[in-house]
């Protein structure tokens, strides 16, 4: 086996002490190098000029910049997996909730006093957060020029892929194989029913999401979807959507329906399976190991999909790093499903739209703006 790329992560937060020791539990782990520390990120963007990282981990609250506005600039001029790491954050908090909106992979609550105890004992935690969002990172663009704050987002190159064997245990990536049987043939020939959507998104989805199911009525058809989104978050995520938006939208549940008028947002930590009894659709939320790197994962909801509805699917795949749901949209679309890609322009990363269209199952591809139009003329006449 190939030995595994070593991971350079920057740690930027203004406390002394947690940098300290954060470069000292890290240094536990044999692929995982802390290439540089600094207190704010106006200090950190200057380091990484020198040498940009593959993973950065970073505070909210600091001097000069708060975090979730320095990671706006990341996601704009060169997005990089990012996690936040602070005292500042929790599932029902706000800024947990905006930072992962503005394109976190992961949000790890640290407390504000036993800061040693607490990073000793979760360094298993914090070392699977760098290795996973590292993986989802693949696909992400690097800048055409310096990445400097204030800089308009440039598309570029994709990174080239870490080698997965290289991962062995620690990170094993497997396919939707592992949770669902392929499709087959008679998948595809399926009696006519309601449509039935699936959304797919990663990097930039939260607020993507925003503006797409915050312009849908309740005449729009039944949607499923999937958003890479740490546990313990999807619930406030779903109430806050549904807040804003014309349909009712909350977190899956084992054996939901998907009705007309509804979105059920994958709970984190579990895969939605979308089944069909007699011409009614309903989800089932299931364990089982990362797919495509990732629990729920876009590529399980999509197989699911054209499993239970083939023509009568529609997959849309939104901004976000790595390739989740590329194949499973690839399914969808040889079992009938009408499919959906958005476009780059409009895409914080380009990574999950670039491979579904790579791989062939992309049947359009729409600007942001148009999302909601293309979901509501399925709805029900």
């Amino acid at each position: 086996m190939n030995t595994p790329a070593m991971i350079r992560v920057m740690v930027v937060d203004d406390s002394s002490v947690v940098r300290q020791l954060m470069q000292q539990v890290l240094a536990q782990t044999p692929d995982i190098r802390v290439i540089g520390t600094a207190p704010d990120p106006v200090f950190a963007l200057r380091k990484m000029q020198q040498q940009w990282p593959d993973v950065i981990v970073l505070d909210i609250k600091m001097p000069r910049m708060d975090g979730v506005s320095f990671l706006r600039q990341i996601m704009a001029t060169r997005p990089t997996p990012v996690i936040m790491c602070s005292a500042h954050v929790g599932p029902d908090n706000a800024l947990a909730a905006e930072a992962l909106a503005a394109g976190a992979v992961s949000v790890i609550a640290r407390p504000q006093l036993g800061v040693r105890d607490f990073l000793q004992q979760a360094v298993e935690e914090l070392a699977g957060a760098i290795r996973a969002a590292m993986q989802a990172g693949e696909g992400r663009h690097a800048p055409k020029a310096p990445a400097r704050l204030g800089l308009s987002p440039v598309k570029a190159g994709a990174r080239e892929m870490l080698h997965d064997a290289a991962w062995g245990a620690v990170l094993q990536r497997y396919t939707a194989d592992a949770v669902l049987q392929p499709p087959g043939p008679e998948d595809g020939l399926r009696p006519a029913t309601a449509r039935i959507v699936a959304i797919g998104a990663s990097t930039g989805g939260p607020q993507a999401l925003e503006r797409v199911l915050g312009k849908l009525s309740q005449r729009c058809p039944g949607i499923v979807v999937v958003q890479h989104m740490p546990q313990r978050f999807t619930r406030s995520f779903a109430e806050r959507l549904h807040r804003i938006s014309g349909a009712e939208v909350k977190e899956a549940e084992h054996l939901d329906r998907v009705l007309p008028g509804r979105v059920l947002i994958a709970p984190g930590g579990r895969h939605l399976v979308v089944r069909r009894e007699g011409l009614q659709y309903y989800v089932e939320t299931l364990d089982g190991p990362l797919v495509s790197r990732h629990k729920p994962s876009v590529d399980v909801l999509f197989r699911s999909l054209a499993k239970a509805a083939g023509s009568n699917a529609v997959g849309i795949i939104m901004t976000g790093m790595g390739d989740d749901g590329a194949r499973g949209m690839r399914e969808l679309a040889d079992c009938g499903g009408a499919t959906y890609a958005q476009d780059e322009a409009s895409s914080v990363v380009f990574g999950m739209p670039k491979e579904a269209i790579q791989q062939g199952g992309v049947g359009d591809v729409i600007t942001l703006e148009h999302i909601s139009a293309v979901i509501e003329q399925y709805a029900c006449r």
